[in-house]
């Protein structure tokens, strides 16, 4: 279980996230739903140990852990929204590199969970193509691999549909719903309503770094008229 409790975090002078609290359980999936800049991204970021929260704790599994020991114990696996792979290596290599310098992995242990994450992702005759070579959608399967290579427990997706074509749409929600049912705890950040139908989840929308409304997906498809919000988020009434 993750429980995210009263995250504060500013920049300058914009407080960007508002004590933000939420708690994800495993095998469960949070949306962070909202338009860009209500502090999605950044929750992710601050999970992650990419940015540094001002105030406000993270538990896992009931013992409170500081951003800097989730990093070095790899509990957090991150696909950002433009995948970050590194161009100049192969896509064996995209997986292999970490698991050999910052694991400490043998190349034949590296080459082996590799080779195990590409055939599960559909990559494995892919395994020493150019980064260039490979579509939007290859690119965010080997992303996805590549945070799982490090045996996290929760995995951040940042937009993961922005830079797809929109008919991915449908696969991307059932390579997330899948991560759900291995067992992980599942974080997305979206301004795609489309996702949506793609998901059993947890909406949470965010305005101006706070969760302003929580509804689990199923009741807002029964009942939208109970969340009037995220109704007009969804139905494109308010940015």
């Amino acid at each position: 279980m993750l429980k995210i409790n009263n995250i504060t975090k500013k920049f300058g002078s914009k407080t960007v996230l508002n004590g933000v609290s939420l708690t994800v359980n495993k095998g469960e999936i949070a949306v962070l739903l909202g338009s860009s800049g209500v502090g999605k991204s950044t929750l992710l970021r601050v999970l992650s140990d990419l940015d540094r929260a001002d105030s406000g704790t993270l538990y896992f599994n009931n013992k409170q852990l500081d951003p800097v020991t989730m990093h070095k114990q790899h509990l957090v696996g991150m696909v950002f929204q433009q995948f970050n792979l590194f161009e100049h290596l192969s896509v064996e290599q995209n997986i292999t590199l970490a698991l050999e310098k910052v694991a400490g992995k043998t190349t034949q242990e590296a080459l082996k969970i590799a080779h195990t994450l590409l055939e599960h992702y559909g990559l494995a005759d892919k395994a020493n193509t150019s980064i260039n070579q490979l579509s939007g959608g290859q690119k965010q399967r080997l992303a996805i691999a590549r945070s799982l290579a490090m045996k996290p427990e929760i995995v951040c997706l940042d937009e993961p549909t922005s830079a797809l074509d929109p008919l991915l749409t449908t696969h991307v929600g059932n390579t997330i719903t899948q991560l759900a049912r291995e067992g992980y705890i599942v974080l997305v950040a979206t301004h795609d309503t489309g996702l949506l139908d793609k998901l059993d989840c947890t909406i949470y929308l965010m305005e101006d770094g706070n969760i302003v409304q929580t509804a689990a997906n199923v009741d807002f498809k029964t009942h939208p008229e109970k969340y009037p919000l995220i109704a007009q988020f969804v139905s494109g009434t308010i940015a």
